[in-house]
């Protein structure tokens, strides 16, 4: 049994790690040149096909067939130029992953011959069927048609000889299977609402875009000691596995020199990156061991996920040329640091301000600040259901471990705004304010600074922190499609903003001047979500009583979590904001719950196989070898035999305590699963699932993890934490 673990450390010292040779240049001259974008469209398509889909981009307009039709013959010139010999329809369905069905260029001829066609009815919808994917009763198996229709907003790229066309993924009915159709419908809603604001102060806006720069933690196995460990490659996590005596405890890790098989492996996947438009530009050590991360400049938010979802996969591929394994699971080892996806949101116009960093004048500030409370507001109102958006199985075992933000939502707006915030609530009254008022509240919001970072520190224990420019939401798991999270936020910004405009609308009709009215639903906004704002340590005990005591509500646990989805106040959200339906919220609210169920029900059945066909018979194996020595000793030395034994036979009785606890607790962990299975209510399962089957996972690991620490390291059969995270 220890032969493939220590088949897989013979493996890593024989193998010669691959060396990945790049061409020379800059990384401005293969930027982007696997990506059909304006400039690719203004080559390859009439001028007026390129102005009609720029508009259509620009704008969100519907596109003409006549002109799907020439960007289709622009578009096949293009990749067929690049090698290209099939397209897909790209899409993210909700099992935040990405899917494509390849179809062939290639079309015969009847009697003979053959050509090469993509026509616009290709390029603008497909019927893919995938009546697979997770769709919670939106579509029938014996219903499977299903179509994807391409998203022109998000350019077209070439990855090994196929053209990927970004699209969303709907039912028969229209109905939303993917994360992509109320991403953008979240998007097109806030443009509309913070135009509208934006207009108070700058009528030549007439766009808002929602922008994001994620930050990208993962963690690298070595291939063959993660073949040796099933639990990795079922699960994504280990199971089971002691702590190394050395781990992240040092701080020696975190922004080290980074190993040199590492850098090559990231090289290889940002020349991938970079060759599809993914700004990638930063790459680090992160805290655990074997612990990285990466990040790109940020860009619209829409193909900030799209180019999010497809590095994923990139990096999963590339590092199978390195001999690795990514690993983007949150929690792959116990007693390290997890892995994190933080989404930094914000605001721009098309007038090129960033609506959520302060100016240089009185009116730019009020401007941010009506913005800035806007969000604060949203937060205010739906924390709850943005920790839902994170929630997982996966993400659940690293929120409030000291390592990420609790599952109670904050916000941190560091010192300097705070101070402003409390200034503006203390000194405006709800009355008409004096010159001498007026001018005084002007010239103290005129006194931000350009930039915050250098007046404040950054709160690394808030889940959703103001980090100078932006809102950092922290929570958001690694493996995570950050679309889910974006969708909450827009939404409820969305509404906040709809209302602010509301609110100054009706005290301009009672004759309040406008600057006037802005600062009296500014300063309204701030009283109203000021129990959000907190800037001390999110993980600390004495937050969590400070957030009881402020009435905020935190999730305890994944299934209750969900249950925020379908709140009133959640369902009235998303159908006033056009993004989601009751249906397609109750769809979501069912797969949450079935993915959730899954990943524990996995789990389950991978340790009790681990248990039962690797460790037990290990443990015993060492039990007997303790065996026949006692035996040798009785037989050697029958006078001192008890106290020379004394050691052996208290090891003995403690493997069998541990082998006799792993077996009742495999034996009741499989009992408690038949029970739930049997429960026709996924909602009932998953709270089943979380409450019966799920502790059984950690109390036999705690076991299994006690007997590595006592039997033979010879014959342990799985690779140690101390082998998992070395790069060798």
């Amino acid at each position: 049994m220890a032969s493939q673990r220590f088949h897989a450390l013979d493996t890593i010292a024989r193998r010669k790690h691959t060396e990945v040779t790049f061409p020379e240049g800059r990384i401005s001259d293969l930027f982007g040149v696997n990506v059909f974008g304006k400039e690719e469209m203004r080559q390859y398509l009439p001028r007026d096909v390129f102005e009609s889909v720029n508009s259509a981009i620009e704008e969100g307009r519907r596109i003409d067939r006549k002109v799907a039709n020439q960007v289709a013959i622009g578009m096949k010139s293009w990749a067929m130029e690049r090698g290209a010999t099939h397209y897909t329809h790209w899409f993210q369905p909700l099992n935040d992953s990405t899917a494509e069905k390849h179809d062939s260029f290639f079309e015969p001829i009847f009697g003979g011959g053959s050509f090469e066609t993509f026509s616009g009815d290709l390029l603008v919808q497909q019927e893919p069927d995938a009546s697979s994917f997770p769709n919670g009763g939106l579509r029938n198996t014996f219903e499977a048609r299903g179509y994807s229709a391409w998203d022109p907003s998000s350019p077209a790229f070439i990855v090994d000889r196929t053209l990927c066309i970004p699209s969303i993924f709907v039912a028969y009915t229209g109905e939303a299977l993917d994360f992509k159709t109320p991403l953008l419908k979240s998007l097109n809603s806030l443009d509309k609402a913070a135009v509208e604001v934006a207009q108070f102060f700058d009528k030549d806006v007439n766009k808002v875009i929602a922008t994001l720069g994620w930050e990208q933690e993962y963690f690298l196995v070595d291939e063959a000691l993660y073949n040796a460990r099933p639990d990795l490659q079922q699960t994504g996590r280990t199971l089971m596995g002691h702590t190394a005596a050395k781990d992240q405890q040092l701080d020696d890790h975190y922004w080290g020199a980074i190993p040199g098989r590492v850098v090559n492996f990231m090289k290889d996947f940002e020349y991938e990156a970079y060759r599809l438009g993914i700004p990638l530009k930063t790459r680090h050590n992160e805290v655990a061991p074997n612990q990285f991360e990466c990040a790109p400049m940020f860009e619209e938010a829409n193909i900030a996920v799209d180019h999010n979802t497809l590095l994923m996969t990139i990096m999963r591929t590339v590092s199978k040329r390195h001999h690795l394994k990514v690993l983007f699971h949150e929690k792959p080892f116990m007693g390290v640091n997890g892995s994190g996806k933080h989404c930094n949101w914000s605001l721009a116009t098309n007038t090129g301000v960033n609506l959520l960093s302060p100016g240089k004048t009185p009116k730019t500030n009020t401007q941010f600040l009506a913005f800035f409370v806007c969000t604060l507001k949203a937060a205010h109102d739906y924390g709850t259901l943005m920790m839902a958006s994170i929630a997982s199985a996966t993400n659940s075992s690293r929120l409030g471990g000291g390592e990420a933000p609790p599952g109670i939502l904050s916000v941190f707006s560091g010192s300097t705004i705070n101070t402003i915030l409390d200034q503006i609530e203390e000194r405006i009254s709800n009355k008409k304010l004096s010159p001498d008022e007026k001018t005084e509240i002007k010239l103290d919001i005129g006194k931000i600074p350009d930039i915050l970072v250098d007046n404040t520190d950054r709160n690394r224990t808030s889940p959703f922190a103001f980090t100078g420019n932006r809102f950092e939401f922290r929570a958001t798991g690694s493996s995570s499609n950050c679309a889910m999270p974006l969708i909450v936020i827009n939404s409820a910004v969305t509404e906040q903003l709809r209302l602010f405009k509301r609110e100054v609308d009706n005290l301009i009709e009672k004759d309040v001047k406008k600057d006037e009215a802005i600062l009296q639903v500014i300063r309204k906004f701030i009283i109203e979500s000021k129990k959000i704002r907190f800037e001390g340590n999110g993980y600390s005990d004495e937050w969590q009583a400070e957030a009881k005591r402020r009435g905020l509500r935190g999730i305890s646990n994944v299934p209750e979590a969900y249950k925020e989805y379908m709140r009133p106040e959640s369902v009235k959200l998303f159908e006033e904001t056009g993004v989601l339906t009751r249906h397609e919220l109750e769809a979501r609210y069912e797969v949450k719950n079935e993915t959730f169920i899954k990943k524990i029900q996995i789990e389950s059945r991978v340790l009790a196989d681990l248990a039962a066909n690797h460790i037990i018979p290990t443990a015993i194996k060492y039990q007997n070898t303790l065996i026949d020595n006692v035996r040798g000793l009785k037989e050697i030395f029958p006078n001192e035999f008890e106290s020379m034994a004394a050691e052996e036979m208290r090891t003995i009785h403690e493997i069998a305590d541990h082998v006799k606890f792993i077996r009742e607790h495999s034996y009741m962990m499989i009992e408690a699963r038949k029970k739930w299975n049997n429960v026709d209510s996924i909602v009932e399962r998953a709270y089943g699932y979380e409450g019966e089957v799920r502790p059984y996972i950690n109390e036999i690991r705690s076991h299994i993890d006690q007997l590595e620490l006592i039997v033979d390291d010879a014959i342990w059969p799985l690779p140690k934490y101390r082998e998992l995270l070395t790069i060798y």
